[in-house]
């Protein structure tokens, strides 16, 4: 193990270890102090010259572990109960997002090409800090963090089509640039590193028929494998009384999902979502959340500093006072669009300024969308760098929100509340 990367390591985890007990200390929550942390080291990450975005990529794992441990929660029948707010609900939201964002790129001048992929990327929300914040403050089973859960897990499953689609949407003055930058980075791989990196796919060559069997059947296979192989395949491990062994078991199960759905072009966290949904009834359920929640905790901690390390502070301070009006605008966009939907799903008092609130960021999988957006020439590099810091920001915006949530909003609302309590009792 090189110096360097012990060197990363203990930074990491020395950051996390003073920011976060001070930002909970404050009230801020756990997920503004890793973020905090990461901007604190993120100028000595600079000077080392480690890669940030490499980091990111194995602590979007914990993303993966979030989302399997949540479908550990939620039966297959209640998940079929909230079907009308997972598909209507979250596809009004994404709709409704991308058609406003689309139009006001466009009054910019961008084409309708780009403007659809902003609008696209825009319509997502972050479902690690929203999701992690919700654990934290006890309120993912409240009436408004379950509604937050149905549509983030429609951005979830919308992911799929939009990778489909974004290829479709390339602009032909960006593809010579791209063929471009491919054929520099491949002589400078071939004369400096001489390593050949083959990425392998169940799809590639395959029409678009052919591709939607191969993911059918992928589905398909996780959920027959999770009813009836994982359970036996446990209760085989369990008889060796290693905890361990258990445990390493349970990572097999999720890491081996999550290969499987990136095979078939599929975000891996929706597959692990998946496997935990079709788990919820085993026996080992119970188990399964204990060994895999640390793991959890801290790839989602890593990754929640790496947000914060990745701000590109040379391009926020030559445009700040763009950058900051653009993620506020989106922010107060997108909330207005929740507060229309809690209005036609009579949602009300803090449960609708959760779901407001909650969503009003962009997500992490804007940053896939956004990559896979320039290697498929849809978006030129200097507009998706400003996208990414637009995520970025209203990510690390989105605690700040839910401080001012728990600070002013709860409390005012629970007065409104007790207040029309105590009117019907003196009218009685």
């Amino acid at each position: 193990m090189s110096p360097e990367f012990m060197l990363v390591t203990f930074v990491l985890f020395l950051a996390g270890s003073i920011a976060v007990p001070i930002a909970s200390r404050l009230g801020l929550g756990s997920v503004l102090g890793y973020l905090i942390a990461g901007i604190i080291i993120s100028p000595m990450f600079n000077v080392m010259g480690v890669d940030v975005a490499a980091l990111q990529h194995f602590a979007e794992f914990g993303i993966v572990m979030m989302l399997f441990l949540i479908g550990l929660e939620m039966h297959p029948r209640e998940l079929w109960l909230m079907r009308s707010k997972i598909f209507v609900m979250g596809g009004l939201q994404i709709g409704l997002t991308t058609i406003l964002v689309m139009t006001i790129s466009m009054g910019f001048g961008y084409v309708w090409t780009m403007s659809l992929t902003i609008g696209l990327v825009f319509a997502l929300s972050s479902t690690a800090i929203v999701n992690q914040t919700l654990i934290e403050k006890r309120l993912l089973k409240s009436t408004g963090g379950r509604y937050t859960l149905a549509v983030l897990l429609a951005q979830d499953i919308m992911v799929i089509p939009i990778l489909i689609v974004l290829p479709l949407l390339a602009a032909p003055d960006l593809i010579e640039l791209v063929l471009i930058e491919l054929l520099e980075l491949t002589d400078v791989n071939q004369q400096d590193y001489h390593v050949t990196v083959n990425t392998v796919s169940l799809v590639d060559g395959l029409n678009g028929w052919q591709a939607a069997a191969v993911t059918f059947m992928a589905v398909g296979g996780v959920i027959v494998l999770g009813k009836f192989a994982v359970t036996p395949l446990f209760r085989f491990v369990a008889q060796a009384r290693l905890r361990e062994l258990f445990l390493s078991t349970g990572l097999l199960v999720v890491v081996g999902i999550a290969l499987l759905m990136t095979l078939v072009g599929l975000p891996p966290a929706l597959g692990a979502f998946l496997a935990g949904v079709v788990l919820a009834s085993s026996e080992y359920k119970y188990e399964l959340e204990n060994n895999i929640d640390p793991y959890r905790g801290l790839l989602l901690g890593l990754f929640f500093i790496t947000i914060g390390a990745g701000i590109n502070f040379d391009l926020l301070l030559n445009s700040f006072t763009i950058i900051i009006s653009l993620t506020v605008g989106l922010i107060v966009l997108k909330s207005v669009v929740l507060m229309l939907i809690t209005v036609i799903y009579n949602l009300k008092g803090i449960d609708r300024w959760l779901f407001s609130l909650g969503l009003a960021q962009a997500g992490e999988f804007g940053f896939v969308l956004v990559t896979l957006s320039i290697t498929k020439a849809v978006l030129p590099r200097e507009l998706a760098d400003t996208l990414i810091l637009i995520i970025t920001l209203s990510m690390l915006l989105t605690p700040m929100i839910f401080f001012i949530y728990d600070k002013f909003i709860a409390p005012l609302n629970n007065n409104t509340q007790k207040q029309k309590t105590n009117n019907i009792d003196e009218e009685i």
